[in-house]
């Protein structure tokens, strides 16, 4: 076809040298021209079709692949191909418009898998698995190889040579490779630890001190997102999340009950036997006569006579205003409605210290939200606080600015 619009542009009077030049530029823009033709078939007409066909069929994975345009960039190879094709008809130039066609069917097929792979992970985020087994790292995984071959492809292209050469090339250059995919392949690895140990899921709610508190929004090849209780989002590397320790909440939030476990400190001063004014007293507060009469039933002095005979304030094996006080957290937290009664329920006494003896309350909220288990904690604290005083009791605490006003006006007047 050149020598033909050469012999063509003779006829009408130019030169030779004129002759060539304007051929060869009639001659591309027939080819440009070809090329985006064929683009604009491919983009505006054949995948309008497909796009109507897809959009009346009930295949919704058809809408994910338009979604992230992988026809799109598969129209892209048209004009290349376009190109391949018409390059014979330059004569001289046409091994390197066929290399540089080649080159770009290359680059349209790997940017192509590229969203094909984006499109895949989409379709499998639907999917009720993808909380438990996330792909995201694999497909990252994927798109690394693609384009490592494609650029393989591409240089053994543009240098003639076989593709197998070259990678005999890289696997000598495998040590330097190694280092500068180091944490390519960590977090490769480290994402399959993640996914067959179970050990991290997409939700959940994760504490890693001094670096993330809340939920796993993402799980890639590199990286961790976790979006923070307040909003803020924190990128932990993949493999930390192998080598470094962290909390993992998901068990609680199944186990359908988080645990409720604080201590109130009370005034070891205030801590005595119980006399008759005090036990008639006691009896009147809810749970408490149940666990008196349980007590009335054993013997006095538990067979010591040095102490049955001794008065009730004395009385060494006789009830204390803290173990009623323990007997009636215990029965008002096994009657709380907001408690699992199946799961361990406990009041116990710690080792006293300089801030009293820390009666320690153990229980299981029914819930695991957040809000409504503060709500059940601090209702049940509220109670607590409330009502040590009916047992002849104090809750001790460091002296405030209220008590020292009040330390002031007792003091006499010199």
């Amino acid at each position: 076809m050149l020598k033909w619009l050469n012999h063509t542009i003779i006829s009408y009077g130019a030169g030779e040298t004129t002759a060539q030049i304007v051929s060869v530029i009639v001659l591309v823009l027939i080819v440009f021209f070809s090329a985006v033709v064929s683009y604009f078939i491919a983009k505006n007409i054949v995948l309008r079709v497909l796009r109507a066909i897809v959009s009346k069929s009930k295949m919704k994975w058809g809408d994910v692949l338009f979604a992230h345009r992988v026809f799109e960039q598969l129209a892209l190879v048209v004009p290349a191909f376009v190109v391949y094709a018409m390059a014979p008809l330059f004569r001289g130039g046409q091994e390197w418009l066929q290399r540089g066609a080649s080159c770009l069917i290359v680059i349209g097929v790997v940017k192509t898998a590229d969203r094909l792979l984006d499109s895949l992970d989409a379709i499998y985020q639907k999917r009720e698995t993808a909380k438990t087994r996330p792909l995201k790292g694999y497909f990252q995984v994927l798109k690394i190889l693609a384009y490592t071959v494609g650029l393989i492809v591409v240089v053994s292209v543009l240098m003639n040579r076989s593709p197998l050469l070259l990678l005999g090339g890289i696997g000598a250059a495998s040590a330097v490779l190694l280092l500068v995919f180091q944490n390519t392949i960590l977090g490769f690895v480290s994402s399959i630890q993640l996914t067959e140990n179970d050990m991290a899921r997409l939700g959940d709610w994760i504490e890693k001190p001094g670096q993330a508190d809340g939920q796993i929004i993402e799980i890639s090849l590199h990286t961790v997102k976790v979006k923070n209780w307040d909003n803020t989002v924190t990128t932990i590397p993949t493999y930390s999340m192998v080598n470094e320790p962290f909390k993992n909440w998901r068990w609680m939030q199944e186990s359908g009950g988080r645990r409720l476990k604080r201590a109130v400190n009370i005034d070891i001063t205030s801590v005595r036997f119980c006399d008759d004014e005090m036990l008639r007293r006691y009896r009147q507060i809810p749970y408490v006569g149940e666990y008196l009469d349980g007590k009335a039933a054993v013997p006095r002095g538990h067979g010591d006579p040095h102490m049955a005979d001794l008065p009730g304030a004395l009385r060494a094996d006789g009830p204390t205003n803290l173990g009623i006080f323990r007997a009636y957290l215990l029965a008002y937290l096994k009657n709380h409605p907001g408690l699992r009664q199946d799961m361990g329920i406990m009041v116990r006494q710690l080792p006293p210290t300089e801030n009293g003896v820390p009666i320690e309350l153990y229980a299981f909220t029914g819930t695991t939200v957040w809000e409504e288990y503060e709500s059940i904690q601090a209702d049940i604290f509220d109670h607590v606080f409330a009502i040590v005083p009916a047992f002849d009791l104090r809750i001790q605490q460091n002296p405030g600015g209220n008590d020292l006003k009040t330390l002031l006006r007792s003091k006499p007047e010199q």
